[in-house]
């Protein structure tokens, strides 16, 4: 978890590549969908047409296909999912089902004005003239009222650990890894037997 600008992208694919397993994204099961013209990527694509937000049953059952391929077995890593109640009662209901849960749910922890001004500078190289800086502090605000409540249910679960987003990308990293329990042997590789299912909201 953690706000627009704070890094989840970067870091998740950094992550997933120190601990071996698949990064499961919501954007990418989206566009694959789409893109292969499955059923729910058909129905997606109708939304997506229309300009209207694509529904969450459609979001929840994308993440849930994507769950049951053999390849996240071992672990996983959710990027950008859940990010609201509904969604963490719908994964919830998916993992029960088959008798595993989440391992540790990470919040990366900014500066706003930092982000703002991170938001700001990529604004500029990718030509987004309508991101202002109301524009962005609104979509900040948004997404902190969404998410304060998830944030207090997975630390009432004891799952959530915050972790300071700010500084060096490899800092950051090496906190995360450090923060979920992750660590390395002497030789390189990794010191970790058990399965590990991570959600980076």
């Amino acid at each position: 978890m953690g706000p627009p600008g704070a890094g989840k992208g970067t870091q998740a694919a950094r992550i997933v590549a120190a601990i071996g397993v698949p990064a499961i994204s919501t954007g990418d099961s989206i566009r694959a969908h789409i893109h292969g013209s499955t059923a729910l990527g058909l129905e997606a694509k109708r939304f997506v047409d229309a300009g209207e937000l694509i529904p969450e049953s459609l979001i929840n059952g994308m993440v849930s296909e994507r769950l049951s391929r053999p390849d996240v077995a071992d672990g996983f890593l959710l990027d950008g999912y859940p990010r609201t109640l509904a969604q963490v009662d719908a994964l919830d209901a998916f993992l029960a089902e088959r008798g595993v849960g989440l391992d540790r749910v990470v919040e990366l922890t900014v500066d706003i004005d930092e982000v703002v001004a991170r938001l700001l500078r990529r604004s500029t190289v990718e030509g987004r003239a309508d991101d202002s800086e109301d524009v962005i502090r609104h979509r900040l605000q948004v997404y902190a009222d969404e998410t304060a409540p998830m944030s207090q249910v997975y630390a009432a679960r004891g799952l959530l650990v915050q972790v300071d987003g700010m500084g060096d990308v490899d800092d950051v990293t090496k906190r995360i890894l450090e923060a979920i329990g992750f660590f390395f042997d002497g030789d390189g590789s990794d010191g970790n037997d058990d399965d590990l299912r991570i959600a980076v909201g």
